[in-house]
């Protein structure tokens, strides 16, 4: 079955892709991407002829890199190209489609590593303050931004936070995140009066008659909020104070890991509250607070 033809081309991205969501437990907008990226690469065989899979080579996949090229790829694209590649040709010799993987030895392209930018608390307590919490949208906006920041929730986690997920009288928010893995994140005082606040005088008015399914953030028509919902009014309050160049996302996830290791918390501890699997994943925030000491060091030390 090493012959790829219009019979088996689906099949093959559909089984890749169960793969990827029974197995390696990845999100679906993950799946989708890697779907993308060997749609590209498969429809390039094609158009080269390529139809047995076992005479697939490091210079088909230089080839094909440098088709790719030429719509200015980035170094990162092209790292994650070679990704989805390694990850299809391990599958196929699994499911001994192939009899050797011919991206073993493939060399992804060495990539900077980039610290994300993250809000100081005070940057953090402008935005916070910016908000008109004199009608109900702006109660769920403080609410909402409260969380973020509390939890260090993506903002998939926080539009999919449901009401029941709130464990008040723990102090402690149910958090379902990549892969449907379940965790328990605190959620602060702070939060706790604000979230309450909302659930008070505000959800229900702008619920109206919707059946919202228990979805504790809505948008403005009673309906769930999307992703692009929430970074649109993160965005607004950015640029009424004047930090729209630093908001992205995942500004409030980035700061609160940031704050936390800052203030001398266990490494381990925030990989748990973030939800990721490894801990080289939260390493970064610890190179991003060495940069905070280095530039701290350089201010204020007689002979820096």
């Amino acid at each position: 079955m090493s012959q790829v033809s219009e019979n088996n081309l689906s099949d093959l991205l559909d089984e890749f892709c169960s793969y990827l969501v029974i197995e390696k437990g990845l999100s679906r907008n993950t799946v989708l991407s890697y779907r993308s990226d060997l749609i590209k690469f498969l429809g390039f065989l094609q158009e080269r002829q390529i139809f047995d899979l076992q005479t697939v080579n490091k210079n088909t996949f230089d080839d094909f890199i440098t088709v790719l090229n030429q719509g200015k790829l980035t170094a990162r694209s092209q790292a994650r190209y070679l990704s989805t590649l390694k990850h299809f040709f391990k599958f196929l010799l699994l499911q001994s489609v192939i009899k050797s993987n011919p991206t073993e030895k493939l060399d992804a392209p060495k990539l900077g590593r980039s610290l994300p930018q993250v809000l100081t608390y005070q940057e953090i307590e402008t935005i916070f303050e910016c908000v008109d919490t004199s009608n109900p949208i702006g109660i769920r906006d403080r609410a909402m931004m409260e969380i973020l920041y509390a939890c260090g929730l993506r903002v998939s986690e926080l539009i999919n936070l449901k009401r029941r997920d709130l464990l008040i009288d723990l102090e402690v928010v149910r958090v379902f995140g990549k892969g449907s893995k379940e965790r328990m994140v605190p959620i602060g005082r702070s939060a706790i009066e604000w979230v309450q606040n909302y659930l008070k005088n505000s959800r229900d008015i702008i619920a109206g008659r919707f059946e919202t399914q228990d979805i504790l953030f809505l948008n403005a028509r009673g309906r769930k909020l999307t992703r692009m919902g929430v970074w649109k009014i993160l965005q607004k309050y950015a640029v009424l104070v004047g930090l729209e160049n630093k908001m992205h996302p995942h500004i409030f996830r980035h700061s609160f890991a940031t704050h936390l290791i800052e203030g001398g918390a266990d490494i381990r501890i925030v990989q748990e509250m973030l939800g990721h699997s490894d801990i080289s994943t939260t390493q970064i925030y610890t190179h991003l607070t060495r940069e905070y000491l280095i530039e701290v060091h350089k201010l204020f030390h007689p002979r820096a």
